[in-house]
């Protein structure tokens, strides 16, 4: 998920926000300006967690989807 974060402490907001969320296994920042989620957990609704980051971040942004095999 791409999110608008311009300082460190809308990253720590995003990070918490979508650590809190049902099912999630793994959280991570990416890219160069560091505005990249990863999200890695069994059964996240990735509708509801880009709805809660829109409310208590900015504009979120759903990049990709992939299903993790074992």
């Amino acid at each position: 998920m791409k999110v608008h974060m311009n300082c460190q402490k809308c990253r720590t907001k995003a990070l918490k926000v979508v650590a809190a969320a049902s099912g999630v296994n793994f959280v991570g920042l990416e890219g160069e300006e560091k505005d990249k989620l990863v999200v890695i957990g069994d059964e996240v609704d990735p509708v509801k967690l880009t709805n809660s980051l829109r409310k208590k971040v900015g504009h979120t942004d759903i990049i990709s989807l992939a299903e993790v095999k074992v």
